[in-house]
């Protein structure tokens, strides 16, 4: 029997502490306009390619910040992009791993990557 679920990610739920700081912080660091509607006071849907990133600030609390990177964020340039991140001061985790990713934290303490693909 075929499976009903597709095997597809349709979006990805990073909890913050303040829905309008967050999406602010994220869309300053992806380059993005921050101008779409918060939806039912505690969701941000990111307009990004091929799946959604969705702040919610209903299921912050500190014990569910990503410890571990859940997901990375792409990029063709990996020193360029460390560079960017320094730039904009975001909080660095590691250095340029194996010459291909990195793990920085957002302003809520998620642990997020990005990598070169």
């Amino acid at each position: 029997m075929a499976s009903p679920i597709l095997n597809q990610i349709g979006a990805v739920f990073i909890p913050v502490s303040g829905i309008e700081k967050a999406r602010d912080w994220y869309c300053e660091i992806l380059g993005i306009p921050a101008d779409g509607e918060i939806l039912f006071g505690h969701l941000y849907v990111l307009p990004m390619q091929e799946m959604n990133l969705v702040l919610d600030s209903k299921s912050y609390s500190e014990d569910r910040t990503f410890k571990t990177a859940a997901f990375h964020f792409n990029t063709e340039d990996i020193e360029e992009a460390y560079r960017y991140m320094e730039q904009k001061n975001v909080t660095l985790v590691t250095g340029i791993e194996h010459g291909q990713w990195f793990n920085f934290q957002d302003p809520d303490g998620n642990l997020l990557m990005v990598c070169k693909c």
